[in-house]
């Protein structure tokens, strides 16, 4: 038996906004009444003395040390692009702006 009624859905995509068929109430309904099952089931086993984890793992920066270097060239990067003009890289326009 569905725990969430049809009129209970149908409430629910009234705030959400949602147009909905009678089909798509009585579909719905045992669809949410499935989620629901679901967490109850989740939260039964959550109990107060298992911390909560948001990541298996832990977390670690993977960045490199920030050290200074020499700049790239600028015209051996230009001369990598597929394209440049006048010291800069050439694009495609984009939204019909003037050049």
């Amino acid at each position: 038996m569905s725990t969430l009624s049809r009129d209970e859905v149908a409430r629910v995509a009234a705030l959400a906004r949602i147009d909905l068929t009678p089909d798509e109430l009585d579909r719905l309904a045992g669809e949410l009444d499935v989620i629901v099952e679901s967490v109850a089931r989740v939260s039964e086993v959550a109990t107060p003395d298992v911390p909560a984890t948001s990541h298996p793992l832990p977390l670690t920066n993977v960045f490199r040390t920030d050290e200074p270097v020499a700049p790239l060239d600028r015209d051996e990067v230009l001369a990598a692009a597929p394209a440049a003009q006048d010291g800069k890289f050439l694009v495609p326009q984009i939204l019909g702006e003037e050049a």
